[in-house]
């Protein structure tokens, strides 16, 4: 694979902690969910990275097949649980709402966009994560 792109951050204290891009772009504060403490918490940040990724997916899948929406929005929801064998694992809800596409082709572009986006070929097999539309 020929690498694109790289982006390399560093985090110190785990969740309670602080996180850092080496640019200084992004630098957060980090906070349980259940702590009460400003930040935020690595679910967070990986749907605001997510639902970015698949918009863009989503510009994407519309060339390829030849669509025009005339917008969409993606929101993406991660819950963290203990797995059966005692470790975590994720659960996403991915929810996109296309305009100016019949419900048919607004489906067909978001199976191809999910096909397209970085994040759902990643998570793949190994994460539950289901779909959910809206056309107009």
């Amino acid at each position: 694979m020929k690498i694109l792109y790289k982006a390399r951050a560093t985090a110190t204290g785990g969740r309670s902690g602080h996180s850092q891009t080496d640019d200084g772009a992004v630098s957060v504060d980090l906070a349980r969910p259940d702590s009460g403490k400003p930040g935020v918490n690595p679910e967070q940040l990986f749907a605001a990275g997510y639902a970015a990724c698949f918009d863009s997916a989503l510009q994407a899948a519309a060339q390829r097949l030849k669509l025009a929406p005339a917008g969409t929005r993606t929101s993406v929801e991660v819950g963290i649980g203990q797995n059966a064998a005692g470790g975590y694992a994720l659960d996403i809800d991915i929810y996109v709402e296309v305009s100016g596409v019949a419900e048919e082709r607004a489906r067909e572009l978001i199976e191809t966009a999910d096909q397209v986006c970085p994040y759902s070929n990643a998570v793949r097999g190994n994460v539950d994560v289901r779909l959910h539309i809206t056309a107009s």
